[in-house]
């Protein structure tokens, strides 16, 4: 895919989203749309955000803190979620590049960015992750601590819970992992539901998303990462 296809490819995707919400009898509007652009280089960056969208995701620190200050200094109004895993010893600069952290996915995790906003004096939304599937391998809070993880976030140190995410297991069908977090989410009064990619976003919506995470089908595929 060309440069010049991103914007088109952009189009695209933001009305499959507006069709979605028709066809679930939510309301326009009510999805938003992360732009995945881990792995694609500013050049690729750059026409999505000249179309005006201004939502982006990154999987890396490093990668996001190389790319993003040069573009959010010709647009000031990005907003940046981390949608990878954070390691505690990068919970510094994830906090001060990020405007919201969308992979809080354990307690010595959720302490730490609690500390560092606390310290910084920087009031930062975040999604707790949920390991809906129960892989050994996948990072997330198991469904069965879900609720006392929120607790814990909420009311012991005092972050700015506004959802759930998670990551269906490739092999299975993501509607039974979108119906869990729906579940989960409201038992606990949480709006925010980070859930659906390129290849299942339609029927994350159908089941309440309130975010979607799209890459592929907006940049083509990406990059291999260099050493």
């Amino acid at each position: 895919m060309s440069n010049s296809d991103t914007a088109s490819q952009l189009r695209n995707v933001c009305a499959a989203i507006d069709a979605a919400q028709r066809a679930s009898g939510r309301a326009v509007g009510g999805v938003s749309l992360v732009a995945v652009s881990k792995n694609h280089d500013e050049s690729r960056i750059r026409p999505v955000l000249a179309a005006g969208h201004r939502l982006f995701g990154e999987n890396r620190v490093q990668e996001a803190e190389q790319k993003w200050p040069v573009l959010r200094a010709d647009y000031s109004d990005v907003c940046l979620h981390l949608i990878g895993p954070l390691q505690t010893n990068k919970v510094k600069v994830a906090v001060a590049l990020f405007d919201v952290i969308e992979t809080i996915d354990r307690e010595k995790l959720a302490r730490a960015v609690a500390r560092e906003c606390n310290r910084t004096g920087k009031s930062l939304p975040v999604f707790l992750q949920i390991n809906t599937g129960e892989e050994p391998q996948k990072a997330g809070v198991l469904p069965v601590q879900a609720d006392p993880f929120i607790r814990l976030c909420q009311d012991e140190l005092g972050m700015d819970v506004r959802g759930l995410m998670c990551i269906p297991p490739q092999d299975e069908e993501p509607a039974l992992h979108f119906a869990l977090l729906a579940k989960i989410a409201a038992r606990n009064g949480l709006e925010g539901l980070s859930m659906g990619m390129s290849g299942d976003f339609e029927t994350a919506i159908a089941f309440g998303a309130s975010h979607v995470r799209v890459g592929t089908a907006i940049f083509g595929e990406r990059a291999q990462p260099t050493a």
